[in-house]
């Protein structure tokens, strides 16, 4: 099996979503491909608000967490800037995965499935296998294979607060 989607082919960042762009271009994709500078700005524009706040939300919990684990902040003086000149291209260690994760416990890759429906759907395929604890209704981690479950990537399921709330739980997963 191989991860499929947007980014950095040699990430160590990734999220998984479980619905691809509505962009014909994007339906046939089998690899990891890196977007080029502006192409966030075509797929919001083509698909809508949906994929903003997707991509909106991935920026801002990059600039959330634990400047001593990760580096992303110090890339862009914004998270409006660092999503549009570096989020999931080439060199970012960002992806975007339509894919089921592979964990591989050994790698320092942190994975971050959004949405409590996509990672039980991951389960019951057989495509996902994790020692998943629920903290609560919206949350879980595995902390051996450096795997969390989280709210969908929106305003309203993943609010400021909750993003504060994911960046600490990436910050004791890299602690750990």
């Amino acid at each position: 099996m191989r991860n499929i989607g947007f980014g950095d082919s040699d990430f160590n960042f990734a999220v998984y979503i479980e619905n691809k762009p509505n962009v014909l271009e994007y339906q046939s994709l089998s690899t990891v491909e890196p977007l080029a500078n502006g192409e966030i700005n075509v797929i919001n524009q083509a698909c809508g608000n949906g994929w903003r706040k997707v991509f909106n939300v991935y920026a801002k919990l990059l600039y959330a967490l634990d400047k001593k684990y990760f580096d992303f902040s110090k890339q862009a003086p914004k998270w409006q800037d660092y999503r549009d000149k570096y989020l999931l291209q080439l060199q970012s260690k960002t992806a975007l995965l339509f894919s089921a994760p592979q964990l591989e416990p050994s790698k320092d890759i942190v994975h971050i499935i959004c949405g409590k429906g996509h990672a039980k759907a991951l389960i019951s395929n057989g495509e996902l296998n994790a020692n998943l604890v629920w903290l609560d209704d919206e949350f879980a981690i595995d902390y051996q294979n450096k795997l969390i479950i989280c709210p969908y990537f929106d305003y309203r399921q993943l609010s400021n607060i909750k993003i504060e709330r994911l960046a600490d739980l990436l910050r004791s997963l890299k602690a750990a």
